[in-house]
């Protein structure tokens, strides 16, 4: 596998969660929400959109080196 398999992808994923995890946490303890449900759902779609490419990405890396 490349050192760089899908880093960026993940990268981005995870970055995504963590906002919506802080949206989250930060509505469920009564601060403001920075994010409508609209937006957080969209949030969490993106992260698992590049979380899927991130890993595909990877899968992809591993069955060229394995050939």
């Amino acid at each position: 596998m490349k050192n760089g398999a899908g880093r960026l992808p993940l990268s981005g994923a995870l970055i995504l969660f963590g906002i919506f995890l802080i949206n989250v946490l930060a509505g469920a303890f009564g601060t403001y929400r920075f994010f409508g449900d609209v937006s957080e759902m969209l949030t969490l779609f993106a992260s698992v959109i590049l979380f899927v490419v991130g890993v595909l990405d990877r899968e992809a890396a591993c069955g060229k080196q394995s050939q």
